[in-house]
């Protein structure tokens, strides 16, 4: 039971830095449209206390988005327990969160459904 509680908690602060994300997406898509077309996004990973931040295109960034179990974290920062890396870019993974509960509420708490 400890352990789903884990990795429930972990899932709900995944949930929510992938919120901050679609939320500085809508400001900063802008500037990255007329610049360089890259995002400044914070790390997805489930500490409560990790703000780093990340560099990814907005083509790489829309990929991510368009699987609801699919999260952006930095090298390092993912959870074995609760997900699995599924691909690796220049300064992020993207990982997809397991079957059952990790993957319920990343869906429950998916911002573009």
């Amino acid at each position: 039971m400890a352990d789903d509680e884990r990795r429930a908690r972990i899932g709900r602060n995944e949930a929510i830095f992938r919120e901050v994300n679609e939320r500085m997406e809508e400001l900063n898509r802008g500037f990255a449209e007329m610049s360089d077309r890259m995002l400044h996004v914070v790390c997805e990973c489930g500490s409560s206390t990790c703000v780093e931040q990340l560099v990814i295109s907005i083509e790489g960034y829309e990929e991510v988005r368009g699987d609801a179990t699919h999260f952006l974290v930095r090298p390092g920062h993912q959870m074995p327990s609760a997900e699995d890396v599924i691909a690796e870019r220049e300064g992020y993974l993207i990982v997809r969160k397991q079957s059952g509960l990790p993957a319920q509420i990343a869906r429950e708490s998916d911002p573009r459904s």
